[in-house]
C-alpha cells in the first residue's frame, strides 16, 4: 500500500440477517480524503451468493444496520456530513428511509423489539449548558467541572459525568416510513449518574436488559453488571451479582439470558490483568457461568455482539493471532469451529438457518461469509480494488524462541525481490492484544516502502491464555522484551533481511517497548515511538486508566516501578527517534510523549515531535483521513531518513567531519556518555 491507498480501503462491520435467512446486510466504511471523513453505505447481498453485493442506502455515513424481526424494515444509523449518528428505518419492500431522532450528541445502534413495532438504542444526554446545547456559547465559556470521582473522563468520548448514555425506547407507529406526519418523540427509561450499554429486548418485550455498572463501589472498581428496567422506564433492577465484567447481554427464545463476561475481576473488582472474557449463562441467583474456559479463549474485541442461534452461542474467540469463530452450546458441550485458520472473524449474525460472518485476512480488511450445514460461501469482494492494484503482502508466520526456552510466535512480511531489505520491528499495544491474521495497513505501508516488517506476540500478549498473558505482570521489560528480541534475531537469519539496517516503532505499549529498547541497546539505525506509556509515575494522575492500569501491570513499590519504566531509562538513550502524539489523548496522555521528546532534544538526539491536533489515542486507527494520511507521510519521510530504501529514498544523517558522501546510521557513537555530535543531512538519490 502506498499512503493514499487508505482511500482503496473497505472495511465491513456487523452484519445482519433477514428472519427468513435470504439475505445478509452489511455496513462498508470508507475514507475520503478529500472531505476529510469516513463515508458508509449499507450494502445488500443474498446468502445463497446468487448476485453480487450492491449498495442500498446512499447517506453520507450509515451503519449499525437491523432487520427487524417480522423482515419488514431496516432499522440503521446515518449521519450526515460533518453531522451526528441518527436512527432511522428503510421498509425492505422498497421506499425512501425515514430518519427518526434527533440527538444532540447522536445516538447508538438501534435494536428491534420483538414485536418489530419498537427500537432501543443508548444515547449520550447532554447536561444543560454543556456540549452546545446553548447557542452561542462554546466550551471555554461554559461553567467549571466539579470532579468528584476517580473515573470522570475517557479517551475519544470525553468527561462522563455530564453526558450519560440512557436507554431510550422509539414507538414506530405501523406504515410510519409512508406517512409524513411527525415522528414520535423516544421515551428514555433510564436515569442516573451511571452510563448504560449493550442495551437487549426480553423475548416478552415486557422488559430490557443493560449493562453498567450503579453499585456503591462502582468508583473504584471495574465491575460491570446486567440490569433489567420495563420497558415503560419502572422495575430498574441488577440480575447479575458479579464480581466480573459483563457485556452483550442476549436472551434466548426461553428467556435465558447469556452475556459475554470476564467471570471474575477478583475480590476489589480491579484484577483486570490477562482475564479473558468468555460466553457465560445467568443463574436465576445471577451467578455468572461461563461456557468457555477463561483461563484458554477469549472473545475477540471486534466481535462484541452475543449472538443466540438453535441453543448455542456464536462467540468470536482469539487463538495465536487468528479470531476463530466457535458455536458453544448453552449445555456445556463441546464447542465447535465455524471459522478457523488464518483469518479473524469481525461479527456475525444468523437468521432463517444461515449465519454470516464478516471475516478478514491479511488480503482483506474483511468479506461477508455464508455458513449453512456443509457449505462455507464468500459472499462478497470489498477488498478486490484495493487488492488489485499490487500493493500488498503476504505474511509468514514464524516462530522463535526466547533464552529461556519460550516459544515466540509472529509473522515477517517482505517486500518483493530478493534483498537484503533493511527491518523494521513492529510492537503491538495493548501489551494484552495480538498481531494476527488481517489486513495492517502500518505494515502493508512500511513493505510497499521496501522494509522487512517483523511482528510479534510476546509475552504479555492475548490469543494464548492468561498465563501468557500475565507473564508480564510486575515484569514490564523483562521477558517481553527478551521475546522480541529473540524473534527479531531469527527473523534476521534469513538472508532476505539485512540485520546491519534495523529500526525499531510501536505505539501505546508498543511505544513504551520501543522507548525501552532504545534506552538498553544502541542496535537501532532509528526509532518511532508513538503514544506511549512512557513513565508510570505521571501516568497515574494524567490518563484516564491511570488511577488502575499502572497499579495492576508494574506494582506499587517504587523501586520496581522504576525499574519497569522506559522514561526511567531515557537518559541513555542515542538512537534518533521520532516521536507521535495526538494532542487529545487520554489514554496515554501528551505528556508522556513530550517528556521523551525534551530529554532527548536537550542531550542532542536527533529528535522530532509530531503533534496532531484533535486527535486521542485511536488516530491510526480512526482519526481524521487526512490525519492518517500525513502521519504515514511523516513515518516513511523519517525512515527514509535513517534508513533509505529504493522505494523510499530521501535524506540519510552523516557525521560531520566524515568523510565526504560516507553515510553513517548512527548519529551519536556507542557508549551514550559522550558528547553528542552535531548532524547535517545529505540527499540520497
Amino acid at each position: 500500500m502506498r499512503p493514499d491507498d487508505l482511500e482503496l480501503l473497505r472495511t465491513p462491520g456487523v452484519p445482519t440477517v433477514s428472519p427468513d435467512g435470504r439475505m445478509a446486510v452489511v455496513a462498508v466504511q470508507r475514507l475520503d480524503l478529500g472531505a476529510d471523513q469516513y463515508r458508509g453505505q449499507l450494502w445488500a447481498v443474498p446468502t445463497d451468493g446468487s448476485a453480487p453485493a450492491r449498495a442500498i442506502t446512499t447517506g453520507f455515513r450509515d451503519s449499525a444496520p437491523a432487520f427487524s424481526p417480522d423482515g419488514r424494515w431496516l432499522a440503521y444509523l446515518t449521519a450526515e456530513r460533518g453531522g451526528r449518528p441518527q436512527v432511522a428505518v428503510l421498509p425492505t419492500a422498497g421506499g425512501d428511509p425515514r430518519r427518526l431522532t434527533d440527538h444532540h450528541l447522536g445516538a447508538g445502534a438501534p435494536v428491534w423489539g420483538p414485536d418489530s413495532n419498537r427500537l432501543a438504542y443508548v444515547a449520550r444526554v447532554p447536561e444543560p449548558g454543556r456540549y452546545g446545547t446553548v447557542e452561542g456559547v462554546g466550551p471555554e465559556a461554559e461553567a467549571p467541572r466539579l470532579i468528584t470521582t476517580l473515573q470522570y473522563r475517557l479517551d475519544d468520548v470525553g468527561f462522563l459525568h455530564d453526558q450519560r448514555s440512557q436507554v431510550f425506547v422509539l414507538e414506530l407507529p405501523d406504515g410510519l416510513v409512508d406517512e409524513a406526519g411527525d415522528v414520535p418523540e423516544p421515551v428514555q427509561v433510564t436515569s442516573g449518574d451511571a452510563d448504560c450499554t449493550d442495551v437487549a429486548w426480553h423475548p416478552d418485550g415486557a422488559a430490557l436488559a443493560f449493562v453498567s455498572a450503579r453499585h456503591p463501589r462502582a468508583d473504584r472498581d471495574l465491575v460491570r453488571d446486567v440490569y433489567v428496567v420495563g420497558a415503560d422506564g419502572t422495575g430498574l433492577r441488577r440480575v447479575t451479582a458479579s464480581q466480573g465484567d459483563c457485556a452483550g447481554p442476549a436472551y434466548g427464545p426461553d428467556g435465558t439470558l447469556v452475556v459475554t463476561a470476564v467471570p471474575d475481576l477478583g475480590p476489589d473488582g480491579i484484577d483486570f490483568v490477562a482475564r479473558q472474557a468468555v460466553p457465560c449463562r445467568v443463574s436465576a441467583d445471577g451467578e455468572l457461568q461461563p461456557l468457555l474456559d477463561p483461563e484458554q479463549h477469549h472473545r475477540g474485541d471486534e466481535s462484541p455482539r452475543t449472538v443466540l442461534v438453535d441453543d448455542a452461542v456464536l462467540v468470536g474467540v482469539e487463538r495465536r493471532g487468528a479470531v476463530e469463530l466457535l458455536r458453544v452450546p448453552l449445555d456445556g458441550g463441546p464447542p465447535e469451529a465455524l471459522v478457523e485458520g488464518p483469518f479473524s472473524v469481525r461479527g456475525v449474525a444468523a437468521g432463517g438457518g444461515v449465519v454470516v460472518a464478516t471475516v478478514a485476512h491479511d488480503r482483506s480488511a474483511g468479506e461477508l461469509m455464508a455458513l449453512t450445514p456443509g457449505d462455507r460461501r464468500l459472499l462478497t469482494r470489498f477488498g478486490r480494488k484495493l487488492g488489485e492494484c499490487g500493493r500488498l503482502h503476504r505474511m509468514q508466520e514464524r516462530t522463535a524462541t526466547a533464552p529461556d526456552g519460550y516459544p515466540v510466535h509472529g509473522w515477517v512480511t517482505t517486500p518483493a525481490g530478493p534483498g537484503p531489505h533493511p527491518v523494521l520491528l513492529m510492537v503491538h499495544g495493548g501489551p494484552f492484544a495480538q498481531y494476527g491474521w488481517t489486513l495492517l495497513d502500518e505494515t502493508q505501508v512500511l513493505v510497499s516502502a521496501g522494509y522487512a516488517v517483523v511482528q510479534c506476540n510476546p509475552r504479555g500478549s492475548s490469543g494464548y491464555g492468561s498465563a501468557h498473558g500475565r507473564a508480564v505482570r510486575g515484569a514490564f521489560g523483562t521477558v517481553d522484551a527478551d521475546d522480541v528480541l529473540a524473534f527479531l534475531d531469527a527473523a534476521l537469519a534469513d538472508p532476505a533481511l539485512d540485520g546491519d539496517r534495523v529500526g525499531i516503532l510501536g505505539g501505546s505499549y508498543g511505544g513504551y517497548m520501543t522507548t525501552l529498547l532504545i534506552g538498553r541497546t544502541n542496535r537501532f539505525a532509528a526509532a518511532v515511538s508513538e503514544r506511549g506509556f512512557n513513565d508510570p509515575v505521571s501516568f497515574v494522575g494524567s490518563a484516564d486508566i491511570g488511577w488502575v492500569f499502572p497499579g495492576q501491570y508494574l506494582g506499587s513499590d517504587p523501586a520496581r516501578v522504576a525499574a519497569q519504566s522506559a522514561l526511567a531509562g531515557a537518559s541513555a538513550i542515542t538512537t534518533p527517534t521520532l516521536v507521535i502524539h495526538s494532542e487529545h489523548d487520554w489514554r496515554c496522555p501528551l505528556e508522556q510523549g513530550t517528556r521523551l521528546y525534551v530529554e532527548l532534544k536537550r542531550r542532542g538526539v536527533p529528535s522530532e515531535l509530531l503533534l496532531f491536533p484533535g486527535e486521542g489515542h485511536e488516530l491510526s486507527r480512526s482519526g481524521r483521513p487526512r490525519h492518517r494520511l500525513a502521519r504515514f507521510e511523516h513515518i516513511l519521510r523519517w525512515w527514509a531518513r535513517w534508513l533509505p530504501t529504493e522505494e523510499n529514498p530521501g535524506a540519510t544523517a552523516e557525521l560531520v567531519g566524515a568523510p565526504d558522501g560516507e553515510p553513517t546510521s548512527s548519529p551519536v557513537p556507542d557508549g551514550g556518555g559522550a558528547e553528542p555530535l552535531s548532524v547535517r543531512t545529505t540527499r540520497v538519490p
